[in-house]
């Protein structure tokens, strides 16, 4: 077992099975679906809410998901927690501000990486409230109850990633030929 959780890369069927299982436990468990971004959303609801003397929770948003420490909020930190042990684990746990493919495309700068993770963060972050969930929510749990908006929104994850990976790293056409 030892040597299965120190493997640097798991097969995605593998991966993926374990992925349904979970969010078919966290059904049965909760009766919630499974999503990250409401913990990020609450975060930043708890923080506000310090320096903003109530006017936080008259927010219509937040009336609606008060800022709490929740399971929302757990599962982030466990995803976290998780990702640090599986790297342990693996003996792949390095700690790296610019990554090589990042500065070979826009140099070696870590203000740059940083600034553009900044950014990249609070846009995705903004991109799943408006969108009603993130991949987890919407590619997980709403693409297996079969709702229509969350595959549409995991259609758009896929098209939007690869546009934007193209757009930072070039377009490069695969050919695929037939055995």
């Amino acid at each position: 077992m030892s040597e299965w959780l120190a493997m640097a890369t798991w097969s995605p069927y593998i991966a993926g099975a374990g992925i349904g299982v979970l969010i078919w436990t966290v059904f049965l468990l909760s009766d919630h679906p499974l999503g990250c971004s409401t913990g990020f959303s609450n975060t930043a609801g708890m923080i506000t809410s310090v320096f903003s003397k109530g006017k936080t929770t008259a927010m219509p948003y937040y009336r609606k998901f008060v800022p709490a420490v929740d399971w929302h909020w757990m599962l982030v930190i466990g995803v976290v927690i998780g990702a640090f042990l599986s790297a342990y684990l693996s003996g792949t746990l390095s700690f790296v501000v610019v990554p090589a493919m990042f500065g070979a495309a826009f140099g070696p700068s870590p203000a740059l990486r940083l600034a553009v993770a900044l950014l990249g963060g609070v846009l995705a972050g903004l991109g799943a409230r408006w969108a009603g969930g993130c991949t987890s929510g919407h590619g997980i749990s709403g693409t297996l109850q079969l709702a229509f908006s969350s595959w549409v929104a995991a259609i758009c994850f896929f098209a939007g990633g690869i546009l934007v990976a193209g757009l930072l790293y070039g377009f490069k056409v695969i050919q695929v030929g037939l055995p």
